[in-house]
């Protein structure tokens, strides 16, 4: 069963209409009273959240979802205004597994769906990364090299994680883009050129791992 809270009527109904065409279980809630209050009995498989709602915002309920044990599993997709970037971190940051950008196509809220619960049905995976002496937190959001701690943006955090994840596999520029900016994103190829160049610096000895593909773009070699 899947959950959309969205106060706009019409959007909810679309949403609802296509989660059930395409073979989903789904429920709407106009707002987070409610949706709290159902919750009280049973459970969503996923719940697609709007940011925007009129009692309570979605960041808000999001975090209650978080901090109660009993509902701090279930995935949360959150749908955040076109171009408001704190919202997408703020959401990330709070525990939200995904986030869509309004206005949306439906076919693209569906394949989100699915590649979350593709995710969510897979053993848990370590929140921690190493590579060497550099180890990465995900939960806590916090990089080490040799015990000491390193400072990094959201973005060059996203692709020291982007890389660490994959050794040896080669990204593209508008791969990087994509994955990290989000395809709504317009903005020149040295936006990325820049941001590797720092966080090459920033993580010491380990920075001329981050090798450059001529040509291609960028991968992180294997460590000794």
């Amino acid at each position: 069963m899947i959950w959309c809270v969205e106060d706009d009527k019409s959007i909810r109904d679309i949403e609802i209409y296509t989660l059930k065409s395409t073979g989903f279980e789904a429920l709407g809630f106009s707002n987070g009273t409610d949706f709290f209050k159902a919750l009280e009995n049973h459970q969503p498989e996923l719940v697609v959240l709007d940011i925007m709602l009129p009692d309570m915002d979605g960041v808000e309920i999001l975090k209650r979802l978080k901090e109660n044990p009993v509902s701090e599993n279930i995935p949360v997709i959150m749908a955040t205004a076109k171009g408001m970037e704190y919202d997408k971190i703020q959401s990330l940051d709070s525990g939200a597994d995904d986030y869509l950008v309004k206005p949306f196509g439906m076919m693209e809220m569906i394949s989100r769906i699915k590649a979350v619960l593709r995710r969510c049905s897979k053993p848990e995976e370590s929140h921690i990364l190493k590579y060497g002496s550099l180890v990465v937190n995900l939960e806590q959001h916090t990089v080490t090299l040799d015990g000491k701690r390193v400072m990094l943006t959201y973005k060059e955090f996203e692709l020291l994680h982007l890389f660490l994840s994959n050794i040896g596999t080669v990204f593209t520029r508008d791969v990087l883009f994509n994955r990290i900016w989000g395809e709504e994103y317009i903005g020149e190829s040295r936006t990325i050129d820049v941001h590797i160049r720092m966080l090459r610096h920033k993580i010491g000895k380990y920075g001329e791992k981050i090798e450059t593909v001529r040509n291609v773009g960028y991968r992180m070699e294997g460590a000794e």
